[in-house]
């Protein structure tokens, strides 16, 4: 049996900056990390759209704003240090009707309790920032921005190796128990040991943890976000981030445009439940995942609560000239030809007994074990803040 100091349970972004952290607060202890897949960041990390968020959407004093507002400098000089493509390249969010504008103002206020800088424009102003989008106000945001989260994941694993820890890929975790001062942990690659254990599992979190003995706080759901791309012709419809103003009843920021640091710019996503918890396509089908789903009352309360926007969702999912019209709300020049699909993401979402929707980071101590239950976006803008705060608890300080 392999025996480390610290095991942490998933290789994505969050997972391999908590490793990172606890050999810095822990120098020469054993960090050990486990993925099931044969490399590192396959699934949220290696599906992100790249943005570095600001923290503006955020209830202030929440742990999301927090760690948002501390994760994104520390991610900015991590990149500058490291010499990792990112830019800081601004974001409008629009109001394209004036309903609208009351919410913009209230990011506004949010954005000044959060401690971030944004300005209130007018239509003018915002065609001179974005020329072709349609808006009657907007909030820009100048220290928004976009990143290479993949090469960050890659830099951070070779750094723990560097540092004398090991990343043990293509091992999948089974099960785990507390024994006395040593939790056990079975994989398909063998038994391990470790005094302190991170559950960083991402779309497994609660799987995991429960793995453990324990009850995790909420069911992960898996929603599908499905992309376009904008063809290399139209490109220009878009110089940098393009949001909408947020629907505050729901977690899901609307269909927007992002540059990527390799200058293509993605459309989207739509938030559709995927049928398996690694569902990237329609066509995914896991029995075990979509009976957990439909068979969870959270779920089934969550549904009877958003059906109506779920329906919607869907049939943008499902009508490309649906998703176009509400990619138009922001664009107007877009059409169906301007877009071919790109690849899709899934977002665990927590959701609770009650059927909500869990909307602030959710990390649970239980003895020598930390589980991350809920990081959805923005964990990866943060991961290097989430790391330091699960480090501080697992190192004692």
């Amino acid at each position: 049996m392999q025996r480390a100091d610290y095991i942490i349970v998933g290789g994505g972004i969050v997972g391999l900056a908590t490793a990172r952290k606890i050999q810095e607060l822990r120098a020469g202890s054993r960090v050990l990390v486990l993925e099931k897949e044969q490399a590192l960041g396959q699934h949220q990390t290696g599906h992100n759209s790249g943005v570095l968020h600001t923290g503006i959407y955020y209830r202030p004093g929440s742990a999301k704003a927090l760690n948002c507002t501390s994760g994104r400098l520390a991610m900015i000089e991590f990149c500058r240090e490291q010499g990792i493509p990112h830019e800081i390249c601004g974001k409008v969010i629009v109001a394209t009707r004036a309903e609208e504008v009351p919410r913009m103002e209230e990011l506004a206020r949010r954005a000044q309790a959060n401690g971030l800088a944004c300005e209130s424009i007018g239509a003018s102003q915002l065609k001179e920032l974005e020329p072709h989008v349609n808006g009657v106000a907007a909030l820009h945001v100048p220290g928004a921005g976009i990143v290479d989260y993949g090469a960050v994941v890659r830099v951070l694993g070779e750094m723990i190796v560097a540092n004398g820890g090991e990343v043990q890929t293509d091992c999948k975790v089974l099960g785990m128990q507390q024994d006395g001062a040593e939790v056990i942990v079975r994989t398909d690659s063998g038994e391990f040991s470790a005094t302190h254990l991170v559950n960083c599992a991402g779309l497994h979190s609660d799987r995991v943890m429960a793995s453990s003995g324990a009850k995790p706080p909420a069911q992960i759901v898996p929603f599908r976000g499905e992309y376009y791309m904008l063809r290399e012709s139209s490109r220009k419809l878009c110089r940098n981030l393009i949001y909408p103003v947020p629907d505050p009843a729901f977690p899901f920021l609307g269909v927007h445009f992002t540059r990527t640091v390799d200058n293509h710019v993605e459309a989207g996503p739509n938030a559709v439940l995927a049928f398996a918890r690694e569902g990237y396509s329609m066509g995914t089908i896991n029995p075990r995942d979509l009976f957990e789903t439909f068979a969870y009352s959270g779920f089934r309360r969550m549904a009877a609560k958003h059906w109506r926007m779920g329906l919607g969702e869907i049939w943008r999912s499902l009508n490309k000239g649906a998703f176009v019209r509400a990619l138009q709300n922001l664009v107007p020049e877009i059409q169906a030809d301007d877009l071919e699909r790109a690849p899709a993401g899934v977002r665990a979402q927590a959701v609770t007994l009650e059927g909500g929707l869990a909307d602030d980071f959710l990390i649970e101590e239980r003895g020598s074990m930390v589980h991350v239950c809920n990081a959805p976006s923005p964990a990866a803008t943060s991961s290097l803040s989430i790391g330091a705060t699960i480090a501080a608890k697992v190192c004692g300080g």
